[in-house]
Formats: structure tokens, C-alpha cells, sequence
């Protein structure tokens, strides 16, 4: 019941984030992205990402593939401040709205590499966790929102199959640590998790495709 609970917490604010007809009409009027203009645009993001967005750095994240509303959202609060990042501030700030747009459809575009996993002691408490959550403290399964192969849930919640590690574990400590307050979601339900279980998780989310 616990958990059941923590879900229906989490779709209670996921639902008071989906944008009004309004935002969805603005939506529906905006140029159709430029995947030509959006590569162009992309150069100055291959020495971290890659040129096709697998990034081969694990502290970097694999953006091929992702969810575009996703990576717009995210390009927007980089820009201004709600993601606390110096050097994605700096490269979300050249950016204009449709030069984010682009960019985000054309990276939508590319396959991403499948990952792997690495320790196998700990993907199998992070299946676990991720699968059915951790009941006793009320966090529910990642599964839940970001899909049971890690494919996300496209406009709402990213795909994370196949990401670096590396860089998810840092993503989940800063949720938990406060350090990025850009989701509640994400900081409710990590905010009991210890290193361990950050590391488990990470490294299964790594294996998923």
C-alpha cells in the first residue's frame, strides 16, 4: 500500500506539470523542426557528446535517441538557471528556441549504442529497486515512470537504457542531495536512497535496452 501510495503521489505532480491546451495549441503553431539546421547546430557539442550523440565520456550523457520535448526542457533550464550546470549554461545561452528545437529532434534522430552493465552483484539489487522500488521507504519503481526496457515515456519522462553509469549516479545524488531541483518527482522518491542503491540501479539502467 506503501508504494501503491508513492505512485499515485507521483502521477498527482507528473499531472499538474502537463501543459494546458493553450501550451499545446502554441505547440502545434511552432516551426517544424530543421534536422539539417539542428546538426549544424550540434558541432559545438561533439567534443562532449560525440557526432552522434553517444558519447563516448562516462560522465557525459547519451542524448541519441532521447525523447525531444525532454531535451528542449532541459536546454531551456540550462539556459535559464532552473539546472544548475556552468558549462551547459554557457552553450544553452547561444541557443534560441529553435535552434533548441532542432538540435533536440535531430539528436531524437540518431540510434543509441546499446550499454552494459559492469558489476554483478549490484545489477541485481538494482533490477530489484528499479522493478519494484523499495517499498518500506515509499520509492517507487523507476520502471514505473521511465518504462520497464528504460525507453522512458516520450514528453513526460526520459529514456535512460544504455546510459553511462557514471553519469546517472551522479544525476540521482544531486536529486537526493539537492544539488538539481529541476523535478520533484525525482527528488521525492530518491531522497532515502543510499550510494549503494544509486550505484545498483545506475549500473542496471546502464545494461537496459
Amino acid at each position: 500500500m506503501k508504494l501503491l501510495a508513492s505512485l499515485l503521489m507521483a502521477f498527482a505532480v507528473a499531472a499538474t506539470a502537463v501543459p494546458s491546451l493553450a501550451a499545446g495549441e502554441s505547440a502545434a503553431k511552432a516551426p517544424k523542426p530543421d534536422l539539417a539546421k539542428g546538426e549544424a547546430s550540434f558541432a559545438v557539442c561533439v567534443a562532449c557528446h560525440a557526432a552522434d550523440g553517444n558519447s563516448a565520456i562516462a560522465a557525459n550523457p547519451v542524448l541519441a535517441q532521447q525523447h525531444p520535448e525532454y531535451l528542449v526542457k532541459q536546454l531551456q533550464e540550462f539556459k535559464s538557471g532552473k539546472r544548475n550546470d556552468p558549462v551547459m549554461k554557457g552553450m544553452a545561452a547561444m541557443l534560441s528556441d529553435d535552434d533548441m528545437r532542432n538540435v533536440s529532434w535531430w539528436l531524437a534522430s540518431k540510434k543509441a549504442k546499446n550499454g552494459f552493465s559492469k558489476d554483478k552483484e549490484l545489477v541485481a539489487l538494482g533490477e530489484k529497486i528499479y522493478r519494484g522500488g523499495i517499498q518500506d521507504r515509499n520509492i517507487a519503481a523507476c520502471a514505473g515512470c521511465h518504462s520497464p526496457n528504460g525507453a522512458g515515456i516520450p514528453s513526460q519522462y526520459p529514456r535512460l537504457g544504455g546510459q553511462h553509469a557514471d553519469y546517472t549516479v551522479k544525476q540521482i545524488t544531486d536529486f537526493r542531495d539537492g544539488k538539481r531541483g529541476n523535478n520533484t518527482i525525482m527528488t521525492q522518491e530518491v531522497s532515502k536512497m543510499n550510494d549503494r542503491e544509486i550505484k545498483a540501479v545506475a549500473d542496471y539502467i546502464a545494461g537496459l535496452r
